[in-house]
């Protein structure tokens, strides 16, 4: 007998109907003898609904009291899915964060899990009772609500099944695995069978949005077995496992791409200690990410260029911050552009071979395509580029890679 965690996502919980096709597949497994626990999210578009009603409310509304509101998506799929289930025959029961309970930090709207009670988990799976979590919510040691972010439900789950050491954990998207591109862009496309935590966390972190970022970053910490899947279809997903599990690594797994870019150049920093770090320390201090960054070398002159990338939705905030240290920092002016991307290239074939970055780079460069930043990892290499080359620099790279189905 297994512990199987599944996961099902907004656009699988998007009403009544899809409700009784997740509670199929739940079925499935029970009938298999399986002990079995499900997280789902709020219905698809529920949680922008009532971040809505919040900002309604009040553009500075309360944290703590927030996360009451937007955790409660989450609790209607919980209930309406015990109910499917016990409809169905089968015995099921929710269990809210604060029921198990769910202990996290306090940072309100993104709280980290600290623990999971799974005793009474423990007795309703022997039982043969389905438990039904919500995801993305947890309860301060206060006794307060919290919520872990968007895209929560994912660590959720991984979560749960780490305190239940699961066999495996289950997140049924709308997609059927991890391919190797967004097959919208490249439709020779390869569905990935395996995957390691490694590759999918960078590709996580750099534009996928099959897993979130968190949930990987847990999954490999606690050795979790993840598999993703679709819940529209029954073919084979993509296991997520470690490296060791993966007998032939791929040079490459993945090609991926980040809209969310925006380009900052700060034009004739005085070359000299402390000018850079009171540029990224303003960043920091206001809680805006920084990712690719390029410095160029002064030679004739005591000023140099500076540019990097923040998200182009801080793209306005860091104006701001940056404006207010203009005189501290002595710069001339500012220059911001919104028309970049982010495209990376995963492996981790990269540590054992050579010439990956040169493969990329001519690539590019054959098909007349300009390289304004570069960041590497011993798995990744990220080039920024112009937004309008988005799509040709995807499948000029899935092509180069050999990462192309067969026709």
């Amino acid at each position: 007998m297994a512990t199987i965690v599944m996961k099902f996502g907004g656009t699988s919980m998007a009403g009544i109907e899809r409700i009784r096709h997740v509670a199929t597949r739940v079925a499935r497994e029970v009938e298999r003898g399986h002990r079995v626990a499900v997280v789902v999210s709020a219905m698809a578009g529920e949680t922008d609904r009532l971040v809505g009603y919040c900002r309604e409310a009040s553009p500075l509304a309360d944290p703590a009291e927030y996360d009451v509101v937007v955790a409660s998506g989450e609790q209607v799929t919980t209930g309406l899915l015990a109910i499917t289930l016990n409809a169905m025959g089968m015995k099921a029961r929710s269990f809210l964060g604060w029921q198990l309970p769910v202990t996290t930090s306090d940072a309100h709207g993104l709280a980290r899990i600290l623990d999971i009670g799974t005793d009474a988990l423990n007795l309703a799976l022997d039982a043969g009772v389905v438990a039904v979590i919500p995801g993305f919510q947890g309860m301060t040691a206060g006794g307060r609500v919290t919520t872990l972010g968007r895209g929560g439900s994912d660590t959720s789950a991984v979560a749960v099944a780490a305190a239940l050491k699961a066999d495996r954990c289950d997140i049924y998207t709308d997609v059927e695995g991890v391919y190797t591109t967004d097959p919208r862009i490249v439709p020779r496309a390869r569905k990935l069978a395996k995957i390691t935590y490694e590759e999918m966390l960078e590709l996580a972190s750099v534009g996928a949005k099959v897993l979130q970022t968190r949930s990987v970053e847990l999954a490999m910490k606690e050795g979790v077995r993840l598999s993703v899947l679709s819940s529209f279809s029954d073919e084979p997903g993509t296991l997520v496992v470690s490296e060791d599990e993966i007998v032939e690594q791929e040079l490459i797994a993945g090609v991926a791409y980040d809209r969310n870019e925006a380009k900052v150049t700060i034009v004739a920093v005085p070359d000299r200690p402390g000018a850079v770090a009171a540029i990224f320390g303003a960043l920091a201090k206001a809680n805006i990410n920084v990712d690719m960054i390029v410095q160029n070398i002064a030679h004739d002159r005591p000023l140099t260029d500076v540019t990097f990338t923040v998200p182009r939705t801080e793209l306005g905030r860091a104006r701001k911050v940056l404006e207010a240290v203009r005189d501290q920092v002595g710069y001339d002016r500012l220059i911001a552009d919104e028309n970049v991307v982010k495209v990376s290239v995963v492996g981790v074939g990269m540590k054992s071979h050579a010439g990956v970055a040169v493969t990329m780079f001519r690539a590019l460069a054959d098909r007349g395509i300009n390289i304004q930043a570069i960041t590497t990892s011993e798995i990744k290499i990220s080039v920024l580029i112009a937004e309008e080359y988005l799509e040709l620099a995807v499948r000029v790279l899935h092509t180069a890679y050999g990462l192309d189905a067969p026709a």
